[in-house]
């Protein structure tokens, strides 16, 4: 005879709570992207500048 599988207890699924670290590591990386691409604006328009003068 096979014997059953007791009826599943019910689990509460609890919500997660924001990942502060993964949030920082976001807002990191978002801010370094902004200040490469300025500083890639900032290079592209040092070099025009050098070669209209």
């Amino acid at each position: 005879m096979i014997q059953e599988a007791a009826a599943q207890a019910d689990v509460a699924t609890r919500r997660r709570k924001p990942d502060l670290f993964g949030a920082a590591c976001l807002a990191t990386i978002g801010i370094v992207m902004l200040v490469w691409i300025g500083g890639l604006i900032w290079a592209a328009m040092a070099m025009l500048n050098w070669l209209a003068s």
